[in-house]
């Protein structure tokens, strides 16, 4: 079995991984971003970053990302969502959280690319801070080494 440090040293030139952000909380974004593009750069895969309005978006961005497969651009061998949800006084956050998480899933479940959820889901905005660090937590490096692990998958089994 793969140790986590493993990952890190996946390398994938060529590869394709659009970045779709929901940059609500810009500067959390903005680190997760970073965090990501890094982590596909030392693999040597290629970025192509979208943005949407909300968290709500992330899945059906990349569903529309991926109907377009080959019509109006390169098609992408996986896809990395990034955001933040924060909560908040009401229970708008567990719909957020649930809604997107589960949209992604299916997305993952049902396609043929890797996919990556780096939306962190926190209490308070020092939380997401930590988590969006790329000198931290690093989850947007780590969603993308995700993302490159489920591609490299497919290569190694040589699925279409």
């Amino acid at each position: 079995m793969r140790q986590a440090a493993e990952f890190a040293q996946i390398k994938l030139p060529g590869a394709r991984v659009a970045l779709v952000a929901a940059p609500f909380y810009k500067d959390i974004v903005e680190d997760l971003l970073r965090g990501a593009r890094a982590a596909l750069a030392s693999a040597g895969a290629q970025e192509t970053v979208f943005q949407v309005p909300g968290a709500l978006e992330l899945p059906l961005a990349i569903a529309t990302l991926e109907e377009q497969r080959g019509a109006h651009f390169s098609s992408f061998d996986g896809y990395v969502a990034l955001g933040c949800v924060i909560r908040g006084e009401t229970s708008h956050y567990d719909t957020v959280c649930n809604q997107s998480a589960a949209g992604l899933m299916q997305l993952g479940l049902r396609g043929r690319f890797g996919i990556a959820n780096a939306i962190l889901t926190v209490e308070t905005i020092e939380q997401a801070r930590e988590r969006a660090d790329p000198d931290g937590q690093n989850k947007g490096g780590e969603a993308a080494r995700a993302c490159l692990a489920l591609i490299a998958l497919r290569t190694v089994l040589a699925v279409p």
